[in-house]
């Protein structure tokens, strides 16, 4: 059945946010760079990257991948759920050819294909299977788990497929950016992730603080301090995180950060208003980017004028 479900309403009323677009003093870590923001998501991994396609086994069960096959899996477990439009490179000698390998890839097992309808269009969204998780994972190279690109499997919020799948699209807007600039990008962190880090750290404190007989003002001022080492907004003891942030490397190799938001017709009230002031670079899906704050860390806060409006389709 066809749907067009926003679901971005009441279900995440989130508090009022703090400052946003940051960059830290952390050096880039070393491999290489490419200024394709699509290549980002295979930069860690050892498979195959050509036109021909390759064999590559995994769990006792054996793929022909090309390094086009390889992109897809690993955009679609970047960003958990990609219109199948959006992964489509125009070819006017094979028109006809990249729905086909999408086929495959649906065939063999790697990807989970559902219609859908998106701002009244009609499309496919892709999300990647336990099996596609598996061929990146154990494609990784060695050391690069930690601090690599993150890869997930399937659908947790149907509600939300409206909103989550405009994300890849914001994504590339804002990475084509960079790219222009000089700046590439090194990988995406998803809202989920954050929050689960955020999670962690919440545990932790509650155990520190019960040994401790720590007060509620103790932990705020806790709170507070991981939300700046994470630059994550943060105002009257809650942390404001975006619905991804892009890690790139700034044009003197350091690390830097731009926490992007898609802006949905449903967000309203309280939820609007945080969001407004998140300082998140904000991308409406039926409207105008509305712009955000990026700072270096010996310049300080500023507005980016480079930051010109922009619609997603």
């Amino acid at each position: 059945m066809w749907r067009d479900i926003d679901p971005r309403v009441p279900e995440r009323e989130r508090p009022e946010p703090g400052f946003g677009r940051v960059s830290g003093q952390t050096e880039v870590e070393s491999g290489p760079v490419s200024d394709d923001p699509r290549d980002v998501f295979t930069r860690d991994l050892d498979l195959p990257r050509g036109s021909s396609r390759e064999r590559v086994r995994v769990n006792d069960k054996e793929y022909r991948l090309s390094g086009d096959d390889v992109r897809v899996l690993a955009t679609v477990g970047a960003f958990r759920v990609v219109p199948s439009g959006d992964l489509r490179e125009p070819n006017p000698k094979t028109p006809t050819r990249p729905a086909r390998d999408l086929e495959r890839l649906r065939d063999v097992g790697l990807v989970h294909t559902t219609p859908y309808v998106v701002g009244g269009t009609r499309t496919t969204l892709v999300t990647l299977t336990g099996d596609g998780r598996d061929v990146l994972e154990q494609g990784r190279r060695p050391g690069s788990a930690g601090a690599g690109q993150a890869y997930y499997v399937g659908i947790t919020k149907p509600r939300e497929l409206a909103h989550d799948s405009r994300l890849y699209s914001a994504y590339m807007k804002a990475a084509e950016r960079l790219a222009e600039r000089g700046e590439p990008v090194r990988r995406v962190v998803l809202e989920e992730e954050l929050k689960r880090e955020y999670q962690r750290f919440l545990q932790a404190q509650n155990r520190e603080r019960r040994e401790r007989g720590e007060t509620p003002e103790g932990r705020a001022e806790a709170v507070a301090r991981w939300a700046q080492e994470h630059e994550l907004p943060y105002d009257d003891g809650h942390v404001q995180f975006p619905d991804a942030r892009i890690e790139y490397q700034d044009r003197e190799g350091r690390r830097a950060v731009e926490n992007i938001e898609v802006v949905t017709p449903h967000y309203r009230g309280a939820h609007a208003a945080a969001k407004a002031r998140s300082g998140f670079t904000r991308y409406r899906a039926s409207g105008a980017r509305l712009g955000g704050l990026r700072t270096t860390g010996r310049s300080g806060r500023g507005v980016d004028p480079r930051l010109a409006e922009e619609l997603l389709s």
